[in-house]
């Protein structure tokens, strides 16, 4: 079947107010059914059988023929830098990447900014520099560092989602680590919120003697992260958690030696939670090239085996979310001259292919579409108190829409990459689910590479505490 017969009509305009998606194949929770999806401002009005559409609801059609819909892709940890370091990234150029990628909400990390989203002041800073600028829908996470208990209950009154915390170095000064007190004062804070902190769980290998070697030896680097180090992270977490019974969350799990801890916590009642990323489930370390600094990440990618352990985890339930932890950067800071791993800054680009990345290895392991949106849209809403909004294919839900086809290949290529930094060790990669149109709100606001006009995404503010209305306004 040829791409257009496959797409159906396709014919509204960018920027268009749909009333009815149309498709024969949309994934409505376990299922793939054929379908009307009928919009009313914005939200999802009525799920009707295929073609039952009448009057009104075909002013504005859009039949995608055999083409997927899904739920939008939500993707809760995306370091978007701006304001203060925004030649790295920016709302305007990290949301175009998303809607490319058929992702309809992201969650702004509160460092790498300048200022980091760790206090109310900063926070509408944050708030100001990313309106008007965003063509998805965009939420934001607060950060834990030590000292800042008092502005907790704060920032979740002002709109955050939760807060993100480091057990190690975050590599820029403003956003320091926490130790174990800093931690205590505040899970202390958030008990009786619906809030989650999330942790990049690595400790310092205070035991480890000294790397030497070559550091444009990706071994070298990779012995120098340890599994031990996010091990002990883990377990310190999992007892933090059950502990309090504060919601907690491992962003970027890289080690399948933390699953049992994992695992146990859960059994026992813990309320914890766990993604990985798409680089642990597509990279290995043996195939990493010498001075190939552009897959440098923290935790690193580590060997096959791994990955496939990883994989493994998610089948069992074990893993509940795949996610970008895109940290793109400029690309001096990479070091790419001299390939030296252990100068070089580690994060990976991969937001615009998230969705690509994970179906093109999950589509050989036995994953359905059905498990595609459990793991990226309706899991990262319950991370983010968006269940209920966003995340599923429902009615009263926000229209926030993937349309995408799962058996088309195509290969990555830099022109056709909307990050601000072309940089990713995805170049050249062969990957299979194009994404074809996004939809957001009811708005058509990608198809085939091209955007709306003007950015008309929101600015999420999330309420996980009962409190008066903040001083922050709604945008």
């Amino acid at each position: 079947m040829s791409m257009a017969t496959k797409a159906g009509s396709m014919n509204v305009t960018l920027g268009s107010r749909l009333s009815t998606i149309r498709s024969r194949r949309v994934v409505i929770e376990k299922t793939i059914t054929s379908a009307d999806i009928i919009i009313t401002d914005g939200k999802i009005s009525n799920i009707l059988p295929w073609g039952k559409s009448r009057g009104s609801q075909l002013e504005q059609l859009l039949d995608v023929g055999e083409l997927v819909v899904m739920a939008g892709i939500i993707d809760p940890h995306v370091h978007v830098n701006e304001p203060g370091r925004t030649a790295w990234e920016g709302y305007r150029t990290a949301t175009q990447s998303a809607a490319a990628g058929g992702i309809t909400t992201i969650v702004d990390m509160p460092l790498n900014s300048l200022p980091p989203t760790t206090t109310v002041s900063n926070f509408h800073t944050k708030l100001q520099a990313a309106r008007g600028q965003c063509y998805v829908d965009v939420a934001f996470w607060g950060g834990v560092i030590p000292h800042n208990q008092v502005e907790l209950i704060p920032m979740l009154q002002a709109g955050v989602a939760g807060f993100k915390c480091f057990l190690i170095n975050s590599g820029v000064p403003e956003f320091p680590h926490v130790r174990l007190m800093d931690l205590h004062s505040a899970m202390s804070e958030l008990q009786g919120t619906r809030s989650v902190l999330l942790f990049h769980a690595e400790l310092e290998d205070t035991k480890s003697v000294p790397v030497t070697g070559d550091p444009t030896q990706y071994e070298m680097f990779l012995t120098s992260r340890p599994d031990h180090m996010e091990v002990a992270a883990v377990e310190m977490v999992a007892d933090l958690c059950l502990q309090y019974k504060v919601r907690c969350h491992i962003v970027h799990l890289s080690s399948a030696l933390s699953l049992p801890i994992i695992r146990k916590a859960k059994k026992a009642g813990a309320p914890i939670t766990v993604e990985t990323t798409h680089h642990y489930l597509t990279l290995s370390a043996e195939n990493i090239p010498p001075g190939a600094t552009y897959y440098k990440c923290c935790p690193p990618v580590r060997g096959h085996s791994n990955k496939e352990a990883l994989w493994n985890a998610i089948l069992q339930g074990n893993i509940d979310m795949v996610v970008s932890d895109h940290s793109p950067c400029t690309p001096d800071l990479k070091h790419l001259q001299d390939g030296d791993f252990q100068k070089a800054w580690g994060g990976i680009s991969s937001l615009q292919f998230g969705l690509s990345l994970f179906w093109t290895s999950a589509r050989i392991r036995g994953f359905s579409l059905p498990d595609v949106s459990r793991l990226m849209s309706s899991n990262p809403a319950k991370l983010c108190s968006l269940e209920g909004r966003k995340g599923v294919i429902k009615i009263g839900c926000d229209a926030d829409l993937v349309i995408w086809d799962p058996d088309s290949e195509f290969q990555v290529q830099e022109k056709n990459i909307h990050h601000k930094n072309k940089l990713t060790p995805y170049l050249g990669f062969l990957l299979w689910g194009e994404v074809v149109a996004t939809v957001i709100q009811g708005t058509l606001v990608y198809h085939k590479g091209k955007h709306v006009l003007q950015p008309t995404g929101e600015l999420i503010l999330i309420r996980t505490v009962d409190s008066p209305e903040p001083d922050a306004p709604y945008y």
